[in-house]
């Protein structure tokens, strides 16, 4: 069955969609869409820095993405605005990811690939990789799930709870690294936060808890994945994009009707 490549991206797309969702839902309850775009675009520097030396490049974009997301961390709250740190560090990671492809002279590299996405080349050790990645993800959040919601309420609250706030923080900037690494041959670093925002925020107005958030939010991300396929296979579309398109329509769509569900 996995030696059909549109078996391996199908199980592909839902694995990144199964790994976003949650933490998707995090982001954009502490509004941290920017966030994640940065640590998003820090990946294609992890990837260069792997090909150059010879490792995983799913170790390299990791890597690269937890020390962006830690970076940020850190900086924050010392006279600069976090939009404007954000802004920085994001388009600096990747301007300088892109440079230092550019030197990889001895190494063929397919970099639209890795900025759009190529889903379709989607082999078993990568099925592995990503399945893996979402599995410690969802393992992840699911450990911390009371701290989390706690610590994203309110950090008074937290503290009085006996929570690290900080500690929390450093959990999803981890799971944050990882989703990135795995959702970057599905996507591309370009269309991440993406799928980590969109579903998230198409399944608000359909939930009244966090956690049927999160279910929802995984099914839209499962949905849109095998819908987008679908549509990039019969209208030879980008696969990558198709999915997130997809996941918009759902969005504009539980949007419209979200003033119905209120009344309701």
């Amino acid at each position: 069955m996995l030696d059909d490549f549109m078996v391996r991206a199908t199980l592909a797309g839902i694995g990144v969609a199964l790994a976003a969702a949650p933490l998707g839902s995090f982001v954009v309850w502490r509004r941290m869409a920017y966030f994640g775009d940065a640590t998003a675009h820090a990946a294609i520097l992890g990837v260069a820095l792997a090909l150059s030396l010879q490792i995983s490049i799913f170790a390299g974009a990791t890597a690269v993405a937890l020390l962006m997301a830690v970076t940020v961390t850190r900086l924050s709250g010392r006279g600069y605005a976090m939009d404007t740190l954000l802004g920085v560090l994001a388009h600096s990671a990747l301007a300088f990811g892109l440079v230092a492809v550019s030197f990889l002279s001895g190494i063929r590299i397919d970099l639209m690939a890795y900025l759009f996405g190529d889903i379709l080349s989607v082999s078993k050790a990568d099925l592995a990789v990503i399945w893996g990645g979402a599995s410690l993800v969802a393992g992840l959040i699911a450990w911390r799930w009371s701290a989390l919601l706690t610590t994203t309420l309110n950090d008074d609250l937290a503290h009085a709870s006996g929570i690290d706030p900080k500690r929390e923080q450093m959990v999803l900037t981890l799971a944050l690294a990882v989703t990135v690494a795995v959702a970057i041959k599905v996507v591309g670093v370009l269309l991440i936060a993406a799928m980590l925002i969109v579903p998230a925020a198409a399944a608000r107005p359909l939930s009244r808890t966090p956690e049927a958030m999160a279910l929802i939010a995984a099914l839209i991300g499962s949905v849109s994945a095998v819908a987008g396929l679908s549509g990039a296979y019969m209208l030879d579309t980008p696969a990558g994009p198709s999915i997130v398109c997809v996941a918009a329509i759902v969005f504009a769509l539980t949007s419209l009707l979200s003033p119905a569900l209120a009344r309701r």
